[in-house]
């Protein structure tokens, strides 16, 4: 079983890897409008930052399942036949062009990607401002007949979203938003562990029932709804969830 789970989060991770980047919320304010006719609205406005994986994929493909660290490590050493002297040291000037080159070949796929998103649905505007920082207007309204992810993109290697509406029997909905809280993993011991940087909010607005919800503050009445908000920072660590009870289809 665990070896099926290893695999399926090394399929997961693998497009993240080999496009070299991950994409996760900066500052941001995002709402989600549900009605009981399963009728929704979701925005999202702010920042979409790329995490830079470049180089991680190489210090971990050539472990072996159940090989250690350490015995990569031994494996790769060979002091016995590299002595300081023998292979030749870039200098200053070149680890500086180097990294220049490397940062503008960055920035290219990066603004590629930016005029591929545009042309999708839902995406009012698309701006890369450099530096792996992007800055998106979104919002997408239809009928909760199917399950919603956002964000998804397979060619931009936008397979993990952040917000998932998914439909559970005849009459109800679970919205969770791994997204807007820190993750530990992704895909396992492929990425590690990485710092959050989403900060905002995600504002709930339905007048379907609120089976169960986590935010501590509870819910709010307005306008004939209850609105149920939660404050995102960057140690964020409980995905902001929430089942609700719609008219049955």
């Amino acid at each position: 079983m665990m070896h099926w789970i290893r695999n399926l989060a090394l399929l997961i991770a693998a497009p993240l890897i080999l496009t070299g980047c991950l994409f996760t919320p900066g500052q941001f304010v995002s709402t989600l409008t549900i009605g009981k006719d399963r009728s929704f609205t979701f925005t999202y406005k702010g920042e979409v930052l790329a995490i830079d994986l470049e180089g991680m994929s190489d210090g971990l493909g050539g472990m072996a399942e159940g090989d250690t660290v350490k015995d990569a490590a031994d494996a790769d050493s060979t002091d016995d036949d590299v002595k300081p002297g023998d292979a030749p040291q870039e200098s200053p000037a070149e680890k500086a062009q180097e990294t220049a080159e490397k940062k503008a070949k960055r920035d290219a796929q990066l603004r590629e990607i930016a005029t591929q998103l545009a042309k999708e649905p839902g995406y009012n505007s698309v701006q890369y401002l450099g530096d792996n920082k992007f800055v998106v207007d979104y919002s997408i309204s239809g009928t909760l007949t199917h399950n919603f992810v956002y964000p998804f993109n397979q060619d931009a290697a936008m397979v993990l979203p952040w917000i998932a509406i998914e439909l559970r029997g005849k009459d109800t909905i679970r919205v969770k938003a791994p997204g807007f809280a820190k993750q530990e993993n992704v895909g396992g011991e492929m990425t590690g562990s990485r710092e959050s940087k989403a900060s905002g909010t995600f504002t709930l607005t339905t007048d379907a029932e609120i089976v169960s919800q986590n935010n501590e503050d509870g819910s709010k009445t307005a306008g004939g709804k209850r609105v149920i908000q939660w404050n995102v920072t960057p140690i964020s660590k409980e995905a902001p969830t929430a089942v609700l009870r719609l008219n049955a289809r």
